[in-house]
């Protein structure tokens, strides 16, 4: 097991692997750049160390300075988290060629499954259902609208690398289609240096369901069964639970089981999600493989009990995997409720400042993942999740009645937080219901 591990991260996630690391007996460096200097975590970690100024680029994009950390402060491995860095192959390689080990994928199964058109390509030799559309990345206008008129309209172009809606477009028509594919690969290019698209048949109304999955450098591979991910605004997820609300039994086993051969096929070791679109009839197609824990991940920790941040530090260190697939059950209903500093009132307008009032809930069947305390400053130059409430209750009704209590005791002021919007979505009757799809909630607010 590693003797020291470097966190290349901040906030709540930085938080939650310094808790496990100090709950395993590993030694925590965590990096910070001048807007965290305050924050109340780092005196968390055994060691803290200033990597540069507040823009990312400066400082939690910086792989040079965060190298050049690892190496002053001797650690063994770095934990990625979440964003930033965590889906970059060519930094876990860089981590490789120091001899520092990257507690993720390989940086040959990053590259496999982290780019969409390659990992479209390994989804089809491993059977898994994918999108009719583009076999990799569209080149010119013409042969965009060539393979759109094929596969028929609606179409979406994707970007192949990156995520959270950028590079991203729906086109109903061949004129935008023309337009979009050039503004696409230029957000793209901006984005994340890589200026590939591809395009895929688009789904009118969709569900998100997305599938947990760990392996390790053994070959072994298990799903810890589904999550809800469809209450998004512009393609960044809201609430997610676990289990899926309303899935046919078979349906279920099957979109698990393809989730899992897909992570085998790709050799993956450490926590991954394969992320799927659901039709009406049930019918799944893979969207996308996150090659890092998801921010959602508690939810599947608390229906399953299994400690996914720790398992990947384990399976990092080369140990196998400590569960089979006849381990995992699942009991009981889990609800997150992403909590950002936004004004859902304007547009979800940042809402950065000083929190002088913080009131967390608490009771049965209640947890919250946040890095904020009294008296913390939201900084401007980062996202604007400040938590993450999670419920657990024996039924989905029971949760979604628990939520809305949690949300009701939850006070945090001045700043304008999401938990208002959270309220309304938890009194919604298709929402209770599960008939919700991606688009309901850009409906809902219109």
């Amino acid at each position: 097991m590693f003797k020291r591990v470097l966190i290349a991260n901040r906030g709540e996630i930085a938080l939650r692997v310094i808790r496990a690391c100090r709950e395993m007996g590993i030694e925590s460096v965590c990096v910070y750049s001048t807007a965290d200097a305050a924050a109340p975590y780092l005196r968390l970690a055994d060691r803290a160390v200033c990597i540069g100024p507040g823009p990312a680029r400066e400082s939690y994009l910086n792989i040079p300075r965060i190298i050049s950390a690892a190496e002053i402060a001797d650690v063994d491995a770095i934990h990625p988290g979440y964003g930033f860095l965590s889906e970059r192959a060519d930094f876990a390689q860089i981590c490789r060629d120091c001899k520092i080990e990257f507690i993720g994928p390989s940086p040959e199964a990053m590259g496999k499954l982290g780019d969409k058109v390659e990992c479209k390509r390994t989804a089809r030799a491993a059977k898994v259902p994918v999108f009719p559309g583009s076999e990799g990345a569209v080149e010119d206008e013409d042969a965009a609208a060539k393979i759109a008129a094929e596969i028929g309209y609606p179409v979406i172009i994707k970007a192949s690398a990156g995520g959270g809606g950028r590079g991203m477009r729906v086109c109903h028509n061949e004129a935008t289609l023309r337009t979009s594919i050039r503004q696409a690969a230029q957000e793209a290019q901006a984005a994340f240096g890589n200026g590939a698209v591809f395009i895929e048949k688009f789904l009118e109304h969709a569900r998100h369901v997305e599938v947990q999955v760990l392996g390790d450098k053994h070959g072994s591979a298990v799903h810890l069964y589904e999550r809800d991910c469809s209450m998004q605004r512009r393609h960044q997820k809201v609430i997610e639970e676990a289990p899926a609300p309303g899935i046919d039994r078979r349906k279920r086993d099957a979109v698990c089981d393809a989730a899992a051969r897909l992570i085998r096929a790709a050799h993956y070791s450490g926590a991954a999600t394969v992320e799927f679109l659901m039709d009406d009839r049930q019918n799944f197609y893979m969207l996308e493989v996150n090659t890092r824990v998801q921010v959602e991940h508690p939810v599947t920790e608390m229906v399953t009990g299994i400690d996914i941040v720790k398992t990947g530090i384990r399976v990092a260190a080369g140990e196998p995997l400590p569960i089979r697939q006849r381990d995992v059950a699942v009991h009981g209903h889990a609800i997150e409720c992403r909590i950002n500093a936004e004004d859902p009132d304007h547009n979800f307008r940042p809402s950065a400042g000083t929190i002088t009032t913080w009131e967390p809930p608490g009771g049965p069947g209640v947890r919250l993942d946040s890095h904020v305390v009294t008296g913390y400053t939201v900084p401007p130059n980062y996202d604007s999740m400040i938590g993450k409430l999670i419920v657990h209750a024996d039924t989905r009704e029971q949760a979604l009645t628990r939520m809305a209590r949690a949300l009701r005791e939850f006070n945090v002021g001045p700043i304008r937080t999401t938990i208002p919007l959270h309220r309304l979505l938890m009194e919604n009757s298709a929402f209770r219901q599960g008939g919700i799809d991606i688009h309901f909630l850009e409906r809902l607010l219109k």
